[in-house]
């Protein structure tokens, strides 16, 4: 992933396995002896706080949130997109797990879909129904932030689940 410029204060981000946060400062901070620049993001989820270098921005799979044109491509996934019947609990668990690494949401929705589309015709177990809500959780927390997006769409990633 290539950033095209370095974020700004109040900037929304997703860092990616995460989940959505927005840029709350930009500090200097001396960390063993060294001296340098820290990006300070608030995260969504858990109300945490998370400290990132600005020379590792890039290697830490972060990147601006999603727009709202791109939205509507992922809610077609989300509704219609095949889902991989195959593969053991195993296989998908590993295939999701480096799906949420990418911190794309079109993945992540890949992910809270397939899950979602299993949870409805037997029971997951429990490594899978904890990765559906992390994965759930980390779409939502993206969503909620995306300028422009209406009650509605967050909405229609929640049919289906029973959380």
């Amino acid at each position: 992933m290539e950033v095209g410029y370095l974020f700004q204060i109040g900037d929304k981000i997703v860092y990616s396995v995460h989940g959505a946060g927005i840029i709350k400062g930009i500090e200097e901070k001396e960390i063993s002896g060294d001296k340098q620049q820290y990006y300070i993001i608030k995260m969504i989820i858990g109300n945490m706080q998370v400290m990132i270098p600005k020379g590792k921005i890039v290697s830490s799979c972060i990147r601006p949130v999603t727009d709202i044109n791109a939205l509507k491509h992922i809610i077609h996934i989300f509704q219609h997109g095949k889902s991989d019947r195959v593969l053991t609990w195993k296989q998908r668990y590993k295939v999701n797990t480096d799906k949420i690494k990418t911190g794309k949401i079109q993945d992540c929705a890949e992910v809270v879909r397939d899950l979602m589309r299993i949870k409805k015709e037997k029971a997951l177990n429990s490594s899978e129904k904890k990765m559906l809500d992390n994965a759930h959780d980390f779409l939502i927390s993206e969503l909620g932030l995306i300028k422009g997006i209406t009650d509605n769409q967050i909405k229609s990633f929640y049919e289906g689940s029973s959380r």
